[in-house]
């Protein structure tokens, strides 16, 4: 383009558009024509070629690598650089080198991902149970098929199962591989597709192999007869739960609580927890018991560290002296990831076609995909059998009369002519003739001839056999069941995970995890609120407060206690004194309403403190009525934080008050009245907003100003301001009690 239509276009962007076909354009499309066109295709190809396992038990990359290895020669042969290995996989799976590896790393023996590994290693391959302790370079690794793998290839080269392209159509790849045991369900395989995702537990091998012969002979049989329960590489134990369990083997779905295992060291008081949940790792662990550590949750626990080695995990916890270890332990199961659940999604491509399904279910297309390799294979050799029939029936032809074929081949006078004359002579085909043309002299001796007739009467006998066992189901069922006995039998191994029993008493409740210590509890009239220890307390100077605010409650109390804050709105928030750190005098404290998160505008004025919700609630009003409530009255089997219509909201409260058993009371009048009476004279209310009784009677314009409880020997008289019948408008101060009244008010 020249300078001046440069510039001629630069001045008129309308025009420099038109050199950009469509540009500028808009144009409308409906958004399920778009995303059919451009997500489904990839979604489709993340569940099919990326995240869901197949009835093989493998997901596409990893079959690519492991038969790439098979294809090195790299089963019982040496092992060779990961490098290598990795290099060769590109052939299958262009997705760069180090996802390779890092499919690799979790197929090693040495990273203990799986119940049963199929790469021999050697080097660090990084270990499953730690995040920290990442896999060297495939440069430093080496690599070989475990022995197992050959389960993984019998028969792979007599068309047991299709084989496709490659990417680059420059060479071939197995669409499955024909395991001959249900891999699918012996080791772990967890992916996440768009909008599925596939987690699959691993089971003992020799439990899944007997339920898999047990479904052989009867398709309904039940699995949970011959299968306990997962069984992890990492071991620890699985909480028993047959309804879980039920769920997980008949559904696929379902969550199993497993629970890792601890030994104490009494010697050294310390706990080494050597088998975790395979969900979690030793950091988050450690990160976890540090954080409730830090925040006073565990007060046990003087240090905890990693002395993971060479003869595998351990995780150490000092404790303190005299803690019992397996009090700590519960608490730990139930506060940290050393009991974690497993959730089971049974997810597998069957023809192309993800489906969550049981065990049942699984083994069932696992047993018709194998019948059908077998079937495959039979097949397979029946036809190199017949081929090769055919050629020793030609061959015994050219036996009977051995000197009349030399003679055919010596007066034939062209090399091309040898052939059809030998079909001519015997009355055999092209490819028979061809065979025995290329016969060497050196065979055409007695030896070699009745060893050629003994060989067509064997093949004649194989080839009856291998056509019955096409037609015969229970031959291949048989078939199937003997493969599955010799694997046992070599690759079998003893549980590693346990199954826990746990009576419904040995399980902890919440309150049990929350540590219990002497703290001192302080409210003010403003809502602010600290929790400090004794210790602390005796150190700290003056309470650091709000300007105009107050003290108005200090108890002596224990961190495990329940906290109830009422409001201004005839409302309750509850929490555990737990919820709050341990604080100095020298800090204002948790400012109830923010904490708590009250509505816009409530304000706290009370607070009631227990830990067994015994006792009573009184309710004082401006009018004389007393409101009883019981205090279990406000206890939640759930865990609720509010609770509504508190106490009632017909007329103002003047005290709110929380006694353990009756007692008395000292109700002050704005009319100079005063009036005592017992808590005991009224009955309690089954409903907390309830209007209450009539306790102290109000003249004209006056009203109650105080409800406090009376300690003994604070009035000369205090008959005189008794009453046998209530409501009563109590008594005026006699002139001995006004003077005291005037030192301690």
């Amino acid at each position: 383009m020249k300078k001046k239509d440069i510039k001629k276009t630069e001045k008129n962007p309308a025009e420099n558009k038109a050199h950009i076909a469509g540009a500028g354009l808009i144009r409308e499309e409906v958004i399920t024509d778009t995303l059919e066109t451009n997500f489904m295709p990839y979604a489709m190809s993340v569940i099919l070629s990326r995240a869901i396992p197949e009835i093989d038990g493998f997901k596409p990359s990893h079959r690519k690598l492991l038969y790439t290895m098979y294809k090195m020669s790299l089963l019982g042969g040496a092992r060779t650089k990961s490098a290598n290995i990795v290099g060769a996989t590109m052939r299958l799976n262009p997705h760069g080198d180090a996802s390779i590896y890092e499919t690799m790393v979790r197929l090693t023996k040495g990273n203990e991902s799986l119940l049963h590994p199929f790469i021999d290693s050697k080097g660090n391959f990084g270990k499953a149970y730690s995040k920290n302790m990442a896999y060297a370079a495939p440069r430093y690794t080496e690599a070989k098929l475990e022995k197992l793998c050959e389960e993984l290839f019998r028969d792979i080269d007599k068309e047991t199962v299709d084989f496709v392209d490659n990417y680059d159509s420059t060479t071939t790849e197995p669409t499955l591989l024909p395991v001959t045991f249900p891999n699918i369900l012996c080791n772990p395989n967890s992916g996440i597709a768009v909008g599925m995702a596939s987690n699959i537990c691993s089971f003992n091998l020799i439990e899944i192999c007997n339920t898999t012969i047990e479904l052989i002979n009867d398709p309904d049989h039940n699995v949970a007869d011959t299968i306990q329960a997962p069984d992890f590489v990492g071991g620890a134990s699985v909480v028993y739960d047959r309804k879980a369990l039920d769920d997980v083997l008949n559904t696929g779905k379902g969550s199993l609580r497993i629970r890792a295992k601890y030994k104490y060291d009494k010697k050294n008081n310390c706990i080494d927890i050597t088998e975790i949940p395979p969900t979690t790792t030793s950091e988050a662990i450690i990160d976890k018991v540090i954080d409730l550590v830090k925040t006073s949750k565990l007060k046990e626990i003087t240090d905890i560290r990693d002395e993971t080695d060479k003869t595998g995990l351990k995780i150490t916890i000092d404790l303190k002296r005299a803690t019992d270890p397996d009090d700590l332990m519960r608490k730990l199961y139930k506060m940290t990831p050393l009991e974690d659940n497993f959730a089971c999604n049974f997810n597998v491509l069957i023809g192309g076609m993800p489906k969550v399904m049981g065990v049942q279910e699984i083994l069932l297309e696992w047993i018709a995909f194998r019948t059908e390799c077998i079937k495959r294979r039979v097949s397979f050799e029946l036809g190199k059998a017949k081929d090769k029939l055919h050629l020793l029936l030609g061959l015994q032809k050219i036996l009977l009369d051995i000197d009349k074929a030399v003679k055919i081949v010596r007066e034939t006078e062209e090399e091309a002519d040898v052939v059809p004359n030998l079909m001519i002579g015997f009355g055999i085909d092209n490819i028979q003739a061809e065979y025995v043309a290329e016969i060497k002299l050196r065979h055409l001796n007695r030896e070699y001839i009745l060893k050629r007739l003994a060989d067509i009467e064997q093949l004649e006998k194989d080839i009856a056999e291998m056509e019955s066992i096409l037609k015969t189901k229970s031959k291949q069922k048989k078939i199937i069941v003997d493969e599955l006995k010799n694997v046992m039998k070599k690759y079998g191994k003893d549980r590693h995970t346990d199954i826990l029993y746990i009576d419904e008493e040995e399980e902890i409740d919440e309150e049990e995890l929350i540590p219990d210590y002497p703290v001192h509890l302080f409210y003010t009239s403003e809502g602010y609120f600290k929790k400090i220890t004794p210790q602390s307390l005796r150190m700290s100077g003056e309470h650091k407060l709000k300007e105009g605010d107050e003290i108005i409650i200090e108890i002596e109390s224990t961190n495990a206690v329940e906290l109830l804050f009422f409001t201004d709105r005839q409302q309750v928030y509850k929490a555990k004194a737990s919820d709050f750190d341990d604080t100095k005098t020298s800090v204002m404290g948790d400012y109830i309403p923010s904490k708590l998160e009250f509505d816009p505008d409530e304000k706290s004025i009370f607070m009631a403190v227990t830990s067994d919700y015994v006792g009573y609630m009184l309710f004082f009003g401006e009018n004389g009525k007393v409101v009883k409530v019981d205090l279990d009255a406000y206890a939640t089997k759930t865990n609720r934080k509010k609770l509504v219509n508190a106490y009632t909201d017909k007329y103002p409260i003047v005290q709110i008050a929380q006694i353990r058993e009756d007692t008395e009371f000292r109700l002050t009048s704005s009319n100079g009245r005063v009036l005592l009476f017992n808590t005991g004279a009224i009955s309690t209310k089954a409903t907390k907003n309830s209007q209450g009784v009539a306790v102290m009677t109000q003249k004209k314009n006056h009203r109650l100003i105080s409800a406090v409880e009376y300690k003994e020997g604070s009035f000369a008289n205090p008959r005189r301001y008794r009453t046998k019948n209530l409501p009563a408008a109590g008594a005026t101060l006699s002139s001995e009690d006004a003077g005291e009244q005037l030192s301690f008010e």
